[in-house]
């Protein structure tokens, strides 16, 4: 061991003791084409059979400052599925099945049995995303980070047969679109929520614990619920119907992110009141007095995912979704682009 390295801020006997801890979660995600564990300088993995034309797809996210409200509720085992969230759901809209997932942790002071906690909450995500987690880097950086703060990140990557790929371009006017129900806030606008309860003051812990009559939990509960990953019932729905085109609602809400899925010449039109918008988004609109502008263009309203499906298809697929446990609604419908891209009516 180095003293002086220890005594200029870095334990590497700390950075041991995590590795130790997190190995029986990664265990735990492992799937048919790991071929390495951890420790080495690189994650193996082999895609096998059963691909004609595969395709990689990937993508990387973080979590952005809802890290905040862990810091302050010191809770740190479920912000892990967010970060895997925020990457898996992605990748799925391109109709790809996760294979890997690989989490960037940078500390200010290494504590182990804190890493073990996020390390848990990214094998949890993992293992409801079918992907496996095959490797990662824990950095150590005191006077860059708080002793208590850390960030988190992450990177995966998905595979799909070429002509399997969901790009939006089968989509056309006419089609429905079928919103699948979020989970809460999801890992999106935490800026404005930190900003509407007044989460960067003294008080801050204080106001975490309280219970609004509009919600069932505490405020910090309803904050850190995880990200819903999609994975799972997503690619079941691919698998039973033509899905011609996917949007995962994340930062810009609505009103950035349902257009993004849309060819040229096409614009989506969501009815308001076709699906349950959750009490925590209600509450923040009248707390802050937010116009409804900024709530569809910041939050996912209770809608975490949207589908684009032929007309005929449609409510045998919102069956489907809740036949495996998800709640699906008809939110709205494709049609003709005249003068915006989205109008929620």
């Amino acid at each position: 061991m180095s003293e002086a390295y220890k005594a200029a801020g870095v334990d590497v006997e700390a950075g041991y003791k995590s590795v130790d801890l997190i190995k029986k979660h990664v265990k735990m995600t492992e799937t048919e084409g790991v071929l390495s564990g951890i420790g080495g300088f690189g994650g193996l993995f082999g895609i096998g059979t059963g691909y004609s034309d595969p395709v990689l797809v990937s993508g990387t996210d973080g979590v952005g400052t809802k890290l905040k409200v862990a810091f302050l509720m010191d809770k740190h085992d479920t912000i892990g599925q967010d970060c895997v969230a925020m990457c898996v759901n992605d990748i799925a809209c391109s109709g790809a099945k996760p294979l890997f997932f690989l989490d960037y942790l940078a500390v200010g002071k290494n504590y182990p049995e804190r890493i073990a906690e996020i390390v848990k909450g990214v094998a949890d995500g993992c293992v409801l995303a079918g992907a496996a987690l095959i490797g990662g880097e824990t950095a150590e950086m005191p006077g860059f980070y708080d002793v208590d703060e850390y960030d988190l990140a992450g990177f995966s990557v998905g595979i799909v047969d070429k002509e399997n790929i969901i790009d939006g371009s089968k989509t056309k006017a006419g089609d429905v679109l079928v919103g699948i129900a979020s989970s809460g806030i999801h890992s999106n606008g935490y800026s404005l929520v930190r900003k509407i309860f007044g989460l960067d003051e003294k008080d801050a812990k204080e106001t975490l614990m309280k219970k609004y009559d509009e919600l069932s939990e505490t405020l910090g509960e309803a904050l850190l619920r995880p990200t819903k990953i999609y994975v799972k019932p997503l690619l079941s729905v691919i698998e039973k119907f033509d899905v011609h085109a996917v949007s995962h609602i994340t930062g810009g809400g609505f009103i950035e992110n349902i257009p993004r899925m849309l060819p040229d010449g096409l614009a989506a039109e969501i009815k308001k009141g076709t699906w349950d918008v959750l009490p925590i988004f209600e509450l923040m609109q009248k707390k802050a007095n937010l116009s409804e502008r900024d709530m569809y263009n910041t939050f996912n309203m209770g809608i975490g995912l949207v589908l684009a499906v032929d007309a005929k298809c449609a409510e045998d697929v919102v069956a489907h979704v809740n036949s495996l446990g998800e709640k699906a609604y008809i939110i709205g419908q494709v049609k003709d682009k005249t003068d915006s891209q989205i109008d929620i009516i």
